[in-house]
C-alpha cells in the first residue's frame, strides 16, 4: 500500500520564497513517493479576522501557485479544508479527547496570544484541528517546517491518546522536513523566519512579485558588519542570502565557497536576486496561463475535494463508532 502524505498552507498573507523553499517545493519533489493530498487551510485562516472577498481571493490564487509550482493534479489532491465538512467534525470529537494542558503548552498560541489583546477560542483549538486535518486521512508523512513540528507531536500525542481509549483507529504521523532552504529568514530582520504576515515593505520576496521589486527587495537585505562575504564568520543576515541561493541553485556547499568567499556583498545581492527571479521566472508564467481560466481551477479543487471526501468520511464513521456516538447502519 502507498503511504499518504499530507500537508497545507493557510490562504493568509502572501506566499513568498521561504513558503516555496521551505514547504511547496519539497512537496513538488515527494508528491510521487506517496499518495498525496495538499490542502488550502481557510478553517485555520479564520482564527484571526480575514476580510472575507481577499480571503477568497488569496485561496483562489494559492491553488493557482500549487499547480504553478508543479502540484501534479493528475496525482496530488488539492483540497480546499472547509470543502470536506469531516475536518470541522472530526475536529469535535478530537477536541473531546484533548487535555487542555497539552493545548496551552503550544509555543505558537503564547506567542500569538501575547501579541493580541483578545484572543479567540479558534486560535486556542487550532492544534487540534491540525491533528484533525492530519489524523482524518490517516496521513502517514507530514512535511512541515521546524515551526510546525510541536504540533505534528501533538497530533501524535491525540492519536495515542484515542488509540489508548477505543482502541487502534489512527495512524501515527511522521515528519519530513527539506534538507537545504528549510528555514528562510527574513530579509530585514534574518533573526526571524520569513512570515507572511510581517508588514515591512523589505520583509520578504513573493512568489508572484516582478523582477524590480525582488531586485529591490533582495539589494536592500541585512547583511553584517564585514565588508565581504566569509563563510566562517558572516552573519545571520549573510547567510540567509546564501541560503536562498543555493536553495534555488542546488549547488554544493564547496560550489558555495568557492563562488562566493571574498565576494562583496553588493554583488552578492546582485547574484541571489537575479538566481531568484530566474527561478521565479517560469512558475509565474504558468501561474498566469492557470489563472487565466477560472473554471479549470475550480474544477481541479472541486476534483480535489470529491477524491478524499470518501476518505475523510470512513474516519470520521469509524472515530464515531469507536466513540459510542449514533451512527445510521450502512
Amino acid at each position: 500500500m502507498i503511504p499518504r502524505v499530507l500537508s497545507g498552507i493557510q490562504p493568509s498573507g502572501n506566499l513568498h520564497i521561504g513558503n516555496y523553499l521551505g514547504a511547496l517545493g519539497n512537496w513538488v519533489k515527494i508528491q510521487h513517493e506517496y499518495e498525496s493530498i495538499f490542502c488550502i487551510v481557510d478553517l485555520h485562516a479564520i482564527t484571526v479576522y480575514q476580510k472575507p472577498d481577499e480571503l477568497r481571493a488569496s485561496i483562489r490564487e494559492i491553488a493557482g501557485i500549487f499547480l504553478a509550482a508543479g502540484i501534479d493534479p493528475k496525482h496530488s489532491k488539492i483540497v480546499v479544508q472547509s470543502t470536506v465538512p469531516a475536518h470541522s467534525e472530526l475536529a469535535w470529537l478530537l477536541t473531546c479527547v484533548t487535555p487542555m494542558g497539552w493545548l496551552e503548552r503550544m509555543t505558537q498560541f503564547k506567542a500569538k496570544a501575547a501579541a493580541q489583546e483578545s484572543v479567540g477560542d479558534g486560535l486556542f483549538q487550532y492544534p487540534v484541528l491540525m491533528a484533525a486535518d492530519i489524523l482524518l486521512y490517516q496521513a502517514n508523512v507530514v512535511p512541515v517546517g521546524e515551526d510546525q513540528m510541536q504540533h505534528v507531536e501533538l497530533a501524535r500525542d491525540i492519536a495515542q491518546r484515542f488509540n489508548s481509549l477505543y482502541g487502534e483507529t489512527f495512524t501515527m504521523p511522521a515528519t519530513r522536513l527539506a534538507t537545504v532552504g528549510a528555514r528562510i529568514m527574513g530579509l530585514d530582520d534574518p533573526t526571524a523566519k520569513m512570515s507572511k504576515s510581517a508588514t515591512g515593505a523589505g520583509h520578504r520576496v513573493g512568489l508572484l512579485d516582478p523582477p524590480d521589486r525582488i531586485r529591490k527587495t533582495i539589494m536592500k537585505a541585512t547583511t553584517d558588519s564585514n565588508s565581504a562575504v566569509d563563510l566562517d564568520t558572516m552573519g545571520p543576515g549573510v547567510k540567509n542570502l546564501l541560503a536562498i541561493y543555493q536553495a534555488f541553485t542546488g549547488w554544493t556547499n564547496d560550489q558555495m565557497r568557492a563562488h562566493f568567499t571574498g565576494m562583496r556583498y553588493g554583488d552578492l545581492k546582485k547574484q541571489v536576486a537575479e538566481a531568484t527571479i530566474a527561478s521565479l521566472e517560469p512558475m509565474q508564467q504558468r501561474y498566469r496561463d492557470i489563472t487565466a481560466d477560472p473554471a479549470y481551477l475550480d474544477g481541479i479543487l472541486q476534483a480535489g475535494a470529491d477524491a478524499v471526501t470518501p476518505v475523510a468520511n470512513s474516519t470520521v464513521r469509524l472515530v464515531k463508532e469507536r466513540m459510542g456516538i449514533y451512527t445510521p447502519s450502512r
